[in-house]
């Protein structure tokens, strides 16, 4: 009962306090974009200057001055303390890493004009591999397209070694979907590329293969890749021990990994999803939702269905055609069984045979996504509804449902976008629960680094992928323990429970320029400066430890708050568990998971709310 009263006297001085912010940073001019990283600073561009900011204090680390760029200017490399700044001056342009924590840059190159637009990274063989784009901004609704620019740089000193250009201009899409307004352009409708044995994969128009030291193309499959002017149509990149697996035309290629050669094709399978491997068979969604290029509005496209393939021949095993429109991603509950939803039901199936063993209706209008709780519980979820399903006596039972529609209140479209960023804000991070096999998500050390470092772009760009996608994303996103360290935190001795690296570079690292402000590392005595060092490596490692357990929805808030804000459902069982007093964040808006906080700009100013636990 006593902590009835506390929780109850605490919201009620939280909606006395509702415009009250946890931290707020002022950043003396109109902010522009930022986003998280995993060390728990956050980088904020505004028409004059670029700072990283502590996500916990809101004390600024640093500030560079930088007119004129936007969110596709700054990229983080994962997996590494390192962020790629893209600088256009007049007909001069120039990429830099620069250190996260203190700004030092540690090299430059001068050869690499645009954007980063997507990148991989084998941080074992020194790699990184860039995608560029120049001038990559127009209106929602345009048609915008690119020739992606390939850069192959020595990751350590940023030395080229090899570049490319694509075949011809691909197709664009916007990073967000705000009418008559100009935005930035991305390829994030293209899966993004992979190193792997030497060998640099490509997605744009097709796929493409090049030896990743070289430059030399291997293997060049020319096809559309987004079907029907949408985005992700086709599955991610998946490989065992012998092959790399890829989608298009309608078909599965199975590639040898070491010649880069085709070995066996699948054909006929539609436009396919999705894919698991589980026990040398290849588990393939075929249909389902997707985000339309040109106004982000959801579209289901067909034939809808899963079907088994032997990855030994090629030969299909079995299909499953029953799934009505709309399917979501999917998911193995344990070995032996595949879980997914329709338009109508929650189904489950037979991986040895492809027989329906289960199905109720799942009454959710919309259903866009399933995954698995930590209670072995299916969870499947829209945009404003979650609801969680048991098997008891080999039957479907329902456990819970939680339903938060949009606040009646504010303009519908950008109240609508809001709502949608809430939902979509879970998958950014990685851990959760959402299979019953760990195996189906690879099981080796390799695969885990590879899909960590592809992952990265999508964490901050949720706004502009459908919760379909992301939850099929985010089935195979890691972020991992191992981290190779390039600037002053691998000074610090106690790596908290990282493995990390410290690279020999064959460039030290400049002392910041004249356009590095306010660096408070160095206002910092060497004692402090370690231990600050050390706890955003300690973000880091909780990062990789972190599970999911909150998806949000925007709403109307009940009694005694009676106000716009973010309730943070349980997925573990159902239950109201955070508010967030928040009545109109921007449409960027980021929870942390790790601080407990939600950011939002408002002007000039950044501010960061506090999550109410209940």
């Amino acid at each position: 009962m006593k902590t009835l009263y506390l929780f109850l006297f605490v919201i009620l001085f939280a909606a006395t306090s509702l415009s009250q912010s946890f931290w707020q940073t002022d950043l003396k001019s109109k902010i522009q974009f930022y986003q998280t990283t995993d060390f728990g600073v956050l980088l904020v561009g505004t028409d004059r200057n670029l700072s990283a900011v502590d996500g916990k204090t809101g004390e600024i680390l640093w500030k560079r001055n930088h007119a004129g760029l936007d969110e596709t200017s700054i990229s983080t490399i994962p997996d590494t303390d390192l962020v790629l700044i893209s600088i256009d001056e007049g007909d001069k342009s120039r990429l830099e890493a620069v250190d996260l924590l203190s700004a030092d840059r540690i090299w430059r190159s001068d050869k690499v004009k645009g954007d980063v637009m997507q990148l991989a990274v084998d941080a074992e063989n020194d790699l990184l591999c860039v995608i560029l784009a120049k001038k990559a901004r127009g209106k929602v609704g345009e048609k915008l397209g690119r020739t992606p620019r390939i850069h192959v740089l020595q990751l350590s000193s940023g030395r080229e070694i090899w570049k490319s250009d694509l075949d011809n201009d691909v197709e664009m899409m916007p990073t967000e979907f705000t009418e008559n307004k100009e935005v930035s352009f991305t390829f994030d409708n293209y899966r993004p590329p992979m190193i792997l044995d030497g060998k640099l994969y490509l997605f744009y128009e097709g796929s493409t293969i090049f030896d990743a030291f070289t430059g030399k193309r291997i293997e060049r499959d020319k096809f559309k890749v987004n079907e029907s002017g949408l985005a992700l149509t086709e599955a991610d990149a998946i490989f065992d021990d012998r092959n790399v697996y890829l989608s298009g035309r309608g078909r599965i290629r199975a590639i040898d990994r070491q010649s880069g050669k085709t070995v066996w094709k699948a054909d006929d399978l539609g436009v396919t999803a999705e894919i698991f491997l589980v026990n040398n068979i290849l588990y393939v969604r075929t249909g389902g939702q997707f985000i339309k290029i040109k106004d982000g509005e959801t579209e289901e496209k067909g034939s809808f269905g899963i079907s088994a393939i032997d990855t030994k021949n090629g030969k299909t095993l079995w299909r499953f055609k029953g799934g009505d429109k709309g399917l979501t991603n999917f998911i193995f509950s344990d070995a032996n069984t595949i879980t997914v939803a329709d338009k109508d039901d929650l189904i489950q199936l037979n991986a040895r045979n492809g027989k329906r063993i289960n199905k109720i209706d799942h009454k959710i209008d919309k259903a866009q996504f399933v995954i698995q709780n930590e209670n072995n519980q299916l969870v499947v979820g829209g945009k404003d509804t979650i609801s969680a399903f048991q098997v008891s006596n080999s039957k479907f039972q329902k456990i819970w449902t939680t339903k938060h529609k949009s606040p009646s209140r504010g303009i519908l479209r950008i109240t609508a976008a809001i709502a949608l960023r809430a939902t979509a804000l879970y998958f950014r991070y990685s851990g959760f629960v959402s299979s019953g096999v760990g195996v189906v998500k690879g099981g080796t050390s390799l695969y885990k680094s590879i899909l960590s470092t592809r992952s990265g772009f999508l964490r901050n760009r949720v706004s502009s992928i459908d919760l379909t996608s992301l939850a099929t994303n985010y089935a195979r996103n890691y972020v991992t323990d191992k981290i190779p360290l390039y600037g002053v935190a691998s000074r610090v001795r106690n790596a908290q429970g990282l493995s990390v690296s410290r690279p020999n570079l064959n460039i030290k690292p400049t002392s910041p320029s004249v356009d590095v402000q306010e660096r408070l590392l160095d206002k910092l005595d060497p004692i402090r400066q370690a231990e600050r060092l050390s706890n955003y490596l300690l973000q880091r490692k909780r990062l990789a430890e972190l599970r999911g357990n909150y998806m949000y929805f925007y709403t109307d808030l009940p009694k005694p708050f009676d106000k716009k804000g973010l309730v943070g459902v349980n997925v573990q069982n159902g239950n109201d568990a955070r508010f967030i007093l928040v009545g109109e964040p921007d449409a960027r808006f980021i929870t942390d998971e790790i601080n407990g906080l939600l950011y939002s700009a408002d002007g000039n100013r950044l501010l960061a709310f506090d999550v109410l636990e209940r």
